[in-house]
């Protein structure tokens, strides 16, 4: 029995990578997190994008204790252990009607790091749904080799390089991972998923937050950063973020735009074509 993971839960993670609903915020904190983040939206005249749309936690503090909340690190402790670092956070957000979708993929053959014990976190600030564009997992697909990958690039693909496997995926294997708001899933780094576009009359606002153990080793850049959340690094194999004072304050700024230029790198790695954005 863990801190937030019951024995069956921490059973059906191990057998399917993945588990599903844990509430961690409230009504009122999910509302204030998503004014926060429509707030900024405002101010720049379109939702969040590009360089903001990465390791935002490195330039808005609530985004930075969003990645701290203690229930979600209980979860992550529950999986991984208590020395815990976050590598990155990026915002899943689908305007409605849009046609943005996340093909079928595997972040471990992408993400460059050396653990298969990365959990993503991915928390809902409206509701994802089946008809909003939910994730879907491809349960059991984080044992055995990795899938072959291809790169598909589709202006409406949200990934970097429209990363997608390419063997036929088996639906009757496939779940639906739906969430209330203030509602997070977990799932391992080499679990395959996907999603598809947002046909309901809200937008589908979900932000991923990437934790790995202390002992983690990035193998595909010389150069890397991660911000200790829990317990100690006795490794010191990624340079330490600093936790933003301010939103937006111009040291933060400085940092986030070396991480996020290290991030795009690690995800284009030897891609034959490179967008202009995350």
């Amino acid at each position: 029995m863990g801190k937030v993971l019951t024995e069956d839960a921490l059973t059906q993670y191990e057998r399917d990578g993945f588990f599903f609903p844990i509430r961690v915020l409230t009504a009122d904190e999910v509302e204030v997190a998503r004014s926060r983040l429509e707030t900024f939206e405002e101010t720049q005249g379109h939702p969040i994008s590009g360089e903001y749309r990465g390791k935002s936690h490195l330039i808005f503090t609530w985004v930075d204790a969003l990645m701290r909340n203690p229930r979600i690190l209980d979860a992550v402790e529950d999986l991984i252990g208590p020395d815990i670092l976050c590598w990155s956070t990026v915002w899943w957000i689908k305007e409605v009607g849009s046609d943005a979708f996340v093909s079928w993929h595997q972040d471990v053959r992408y993400w460059g790091l050396d653990t298969n014990d990365l959990v993503t976190v991915w928390l809902a600030l409206s509701p994802a749904t089946q008809e909003s564009g939910c994730m879907r997992i491809l349960s059991g697909s984080h044992k055995g080799a990795v899938l072959p990958h291809k790169d598909q690039y589709h202006d409406a693909n949200m990934l970097t390089r429209g990363q997608t496997i390419a063997l036929p995926v088996d639906d009757s294997k496939t779940v639906a991972m739906e969430l209330e708001p203030g509602h997070i899933s977990l799932h391992n780094i080499r679990l395959a998923h996907a999603s598809d576009p947002n046909r309901s009359n809200d937008r589908r606002i979900g932000i991923s937050m990437h934790y790995m153990p202390t002992s983690t080793r990035q193998i595909a850049a010389d150069w890397d950063s991660a911000s200790l959340v829990r317990g100690e690094d006795h490794y010191h194999h990624f340079v330490q973020a600093p936790r933003p004072k301010e939103d937006l304050d111009m040291e933060a700024m400085r940092f986030h735009e070396q991480a996020a230029a290290a991030f795009r790198k690690i995800l284009f790695k030897d891609a034959k074509k490179v967008r202009s954005t995350l």
